[in-house]
């Protein structure tokens, strides 16, 4: 696989970055959302994301083609959790399958301590396989699992929360 370049999003990516994100709900495997979600209503989450601490990246092959997205978002919103964040992968659909997560993954985990990132956290769909092998590969661990708190099409599905320490 080619090297990946990382740049942070301008609001210019967020039509992208929607689109990228409304892909994964028909699979009912990444997202809690059921329905496609607009632009308008990314923009105080766009916001909330800064290059100096809560980066949102977009993700180019060598090409200058955006092959995802990746963001480290803030934890339960207090002062003392700043050190940890939730890190969300998405990658277009036609780049899927080719082992581009474990460069995002590995690219975030290379560069937490940069943003005072002590701890990455993923809540993945406990019935969401390859995202919680991905993360486990890299030594992630079950640090939860919220049962049955999300329905999707009339089914209740779990929450597993997976957990690394970066620095200590």
């Amino acid at each position: 696989m080619d090297k990946l370049l990382f740049r942070d999003a301008t609001l210019s990516d967020l039509e992208k970055i929607v689109e990228i994100y409304n892909s994964t709900i028909p699979s009912r495997m990444v997202t809690a959302d059921t329905e496609n979600i607009s632009v308008e209503s990314r923009l105080q989450w766009f916001e909330d994301h800064n290059p100096k601490t809560r980066p949102l990246w977009m993700v180019e092959d060598q090409d200058k083609e955006i092959v995802g997205w990746v963001s480290f978002s803030s934890f339960y919103g207090r002062p003392a959790y700043n050190g940890t964040v939730e890190v969300s992968i998405y990658i277009d659909e036609n780049f899927r399958g080719r082992g581009m997560g474990k460069a995002i993954l590995q690219y975030c985990i290379d560069n937490a301590e940069k943003y005072g990132i002590k701890t990455l956290l993923g809540f993945i769909f406990s019935h969401n396989k390859p995202s919680l092998k991905l993360f486990r590969y890299f030594g992630f661990e079950d640090w939860g699992t919220l049962p049955n708190v999300a329905v999707l099409d009339g089914e209740e599905k779990s929450l597993t929360i997976v957990g690394k320490r970066i620095a200590v």
